[in-house]
């Protein structure tokens, strides 16, 4: 099964980049020795186009793509395995995206509202990632529900407590977003996440974890 992720640029070393920052990620979410295939497709509707393209082939895939905003009540009612992924990004503008005939919403999957809202959940690994300089009073305070906040606050705020630090540069998501993704706890993601754990739950099924 191959897992079409937004992320990774246009260049074959982000792309790489990508590529190992998902595998240490689901690796240590419980899917070691049984991944899928991750293809990084660089932009949002590349991925999208690439997923169609396979799952229109007849073969396994899931997508994995940012939601850009907060998802609505109507599309995350009940249990998760009944929400709605593709209503989401059919109704969001810049999307508008239609559901392939041959996917289900256990298909699709979002980062609620990005990949970098993963990275609220695990601030000691920020810190000693960021090192000497990092300011977490500049994060949201830990007490938001993450899929809350908005993508515009995440980008400001990391941007803000990274401005200071004497190792590494201010944050860039060229630079720092796929060796972060594989440090942090998967457990943590999902613990604060529930689009996280669902995807991650669903990958797990498709795989035979």
């Amino acid at each position: 099964m191959k897992l079409y992720v937004e992320g990774g640029g246009d260049t074959n070393v982000l792309k790489t980049a990508c590529r190992a920052g998902f595998s240490d990620f689901l690796s240590k979410a419980g899917l070691k020795g049984k991944m899928p295939r991750i293809v990084a497709c660089g932009s949002r509707q590349n991925a999208y186009d690439s997923f169609c393209t396979a799952i229109n082939s007849g073969e396994e895939a899931l997508l994995l793509v940012d939601s850009e905003a907060a998802v609505t009540t109507h599309c995350q009612q009940g249990d998760a395995e009944n929400w709605k992924p593709w209503q989401h990004l059919k109704d969001r503008p810049g999307d508008q995206w239609d559901k392939p005939g041959n996917a289900g919403d256990d298909d699709c999957h979002l980062m609620v509202q990005c990949m970098e809202s993963w990275f609220l959940t695990d601030r000691a690994q920020l810190q000693d990632f960021f090192g000497q300089g990092f300011n977490a009073n500049s994060l949201p305070a830990e007490g938001n529900q993450i899929e809350s906040v908005a993508k515009s606050q995440i980008y400001q705020a990391l941007s803000s407590a990274t401005q200071n630090c004497k190792t590494k540069s201010k944050y860039g998501k060229g630079e720092h977003s796929f060796k972060l993704l594989a440090l942090i706890s998967s457990d943590r993601v999902t613990a604060a996440s529930p689009w996280a754990k669902r995807f991650i739950d669903a990958a797990k099924k498709k795989m035979g974890c």
